[in-house]
């Protein structure tokens, strides 16, 4: 945003960022870093409640991929999720259950009555029916809007079009690609008509089984800007890894122990199968396939989830149902407590928000305000409680942008990225209270749309500032970057780590061994980028 503002009191703005009173407690902002640690000597041009949108947006957690009894392999009730969601700090939760037959048949009215019943109990979580679309020549991606009253009918009615489980339409072929771009056009034209309102796709687990090529992902982001919003940059099922005794030793992270099949893109290396520190190739790749696509200049943000279908340490197991039972209901039973801990079951998830949150920046608390703060791509994404705040930003004289935003600036200009995180001050699932050992600042070149849809590399991006706070529980640390006398346009993004796992020699995130994975002991979060436009 841009803002004018000669004369700010520069102790008025430090003490509403809350740098003042920590400098006055004589606890510096961070820890002893080269010209970037921020303390009361850091001149800003800029007011630090702006540049972080402290006085714009609220930051809530959320998660939009969760699967219920009304999957066919899966087993909580929709209050049951909205009770774990509460638990677990989230803010907001989409029920996304998977296309099916038996779904598009007996479920999504049934599912709309129970979100609605879920939500009146529950008003303080922010409640959506969405679907997990099974996308014609690729796999699968969250699906999700306000229609009101018509949620449902809307649902069915792209299920029922679109979704391959019901039109025969899963190979990767040329027409079934198309498909997939129809349906995305067929949401623009709804919301053209104002029919739904803020459609949001997310393509999940996208490398899982390399089932959508470079190719695809920008037909699909292309077909209507501000719909297909970006990817899961780390996927569900994260406690799948787990090894012997605290899991079956045998699973892989979000379930990325796979290799290629008929219908995955040849392209993609052997190590595009597997997550790195819990995330997908494509997002831990610095040059990758995410800065590909963010290289272009056009949005693509990422997210994380809890992918919940049956949640590690819960008491509840699905009822034994006769074959055909879900076929023919198109749910299962309740499920039944035992009071005993499960610690195999058929998948390893953690409940909504336990273990992964996408934090979004709201301008209004509402189903709303989290679509558009989604589309706008005010998003970062944290693994097991890492970091309780990430905040970011960057500016240029009076004009700043924080996370998926736009910085304009005149050619030899000057931008300065700030990054600051409050730290852990409580222990996570994992039992103790995880230290930011690390984060980082990413930066590539804008060089404009891809010559080569498939490209999946982006040259010139690289790690260009790290910085290593001073920990202390519930510690607000940051640092800052200038860009000097820049001349071409550019992204800039970052990450954080707790620094137990890397490449050998390196800081890059290293591969996440199948059945030897836990994830508490391996930690990162990103931040989405914000774009710097020269002219």
């Amino acid at each position: 945003m841009n803002s004018e503002k000669p004369g700010v009191d520069r102790r008025g703005f430090l003490k509403r960022a809350g740098l003042v009173s920590a400098a006055a407690a004589g606890a510096p902002l961070a820890a002893t870093a080269p010209a970037d640690a921020l303390d009361l000597n850091f001149d800003l041009d800029i007011d630090v409640d702006l540049l972080f949108g402290r006085d714009r947006y609220r930051w809530l957690v959320g998660d939009h991929h969760i699967h219920t009894q009304y999957s066919y392999d899966a087993m909580y009730t929709v209050d049951g999720i909205a009770v774990d969601a509460r638990r677990h700090g989230a803010d907001w939760a989409v029920i996304t259950d998977h296309g099916h037959a038996a779904h598009e048949k007996s479920s999504v009215e049934r599912t709309d009555a129970a979100i609605r019943a879920a939500q009146r109990e529950h008003p303080d979580l922010l409640l959506w029916q969405g679907m997990e679309w099974n996308v014609p020549g690729a796999e699968h991606a969250t699906l999700f809007f306000q229609a009101g009253a018509n949620q449902a009918g809307k649902l069915r009615e792209f299920e029922r079009a679109f979704d391959w489980r019901l039109t025969g339409t899963e190979p990767g072929t040329p027409d079934n690609e198309a498909l997939a771009v129809a349906a995305i056009r067929w949401l623009a034209a709804e919301e053209r008509a104002r029919r739904i309102h803020a459609p949001v796709v997310v393509v999940n687990h996208p490398l899982r089984n390399g089932r959508i090529a470079p190719h695809e992902i920008r037909a699909l982001r292309d077909a209507a800007p501000g719909i297909v919003i970006g990817m899961e940059g780390a996927p569900g099922a994260q406690a799948d890894g787990f090894p012997k005794p605290l899991g079956s030793g045998g699973g892989a992270r979000g379930g990325y122990g796979n290799s290629p099949g008929s219908n995955s893109w040849p392209g993609f290396p052997a190590s595009a199968y597997r997550t790195y520190g819990g995330f997908d190739w494509s997002t831990a790749t610095v040059g990758g396939l995410w800065d590909s696509l963010l290289a272009e200049g056009k949005p693509w943000w990422i997210t994380s989830n809890s992918d919940s279908h049956y949640n590690r340490g819960d008491t509840h197991v699905r009822p034994g149902v006769p074959d055909g039972y879900y076929d023919e209901h198109g749910a299962y039973p309740d499920p039944i407590d035992t009071g005993v801990p499960q610690t195999l079951p058929p998948y390893a998830d953690f409940a909504p928000a336990e273990f992964s949150r996408t934090v979004v920046g709201v301008s209004r608390r509402s189903h709303e305000g989290v679509l558009e703060g989604l589309r706008a791509g005010r998003v970062w994404v944290v693994h097991g409680g890492l970091a309780q705040e990430l905040e970011f930003g960057a500016y240029s004289g009076w004009s700043s942008a924080t996370m998926g935003g736009r910085l304009r600036v005149r050619r030899g200009s000057d931008v300065t990225v700030v990054v600051s995180a409050k730290l852990a001050a409580r222990p996570n699932g994992g039992g103790t209270i995880p230290r930011l050992a690390r984060l980082d600042l990413v930066s590539g070149p804008v060089t404009g749309p891809a010559a080569d849809r498939d490209a999946q590399t982006a040259p010139g991006t690289r790690v260009v500032r790290s910085f290593e706070p001073r920990w202390a529980p519930g510690r607000r640390v940051a640092f800052r970057h200038t860009f000097r006398n820049v001349r071409e346009p550019f992204f800039v993004r970052t990450r954080g780590t707790d620094g137990k796992k890397h490449v050998a020699g390196g800081i890059e995130p290293s591969a996440d061994v199948v059945g030897q994975s836990n994830p508490f002991e391996d930690l990162w979060l990103y931040g989405n980028p914000i774009f710097v436009d020269v002219r």
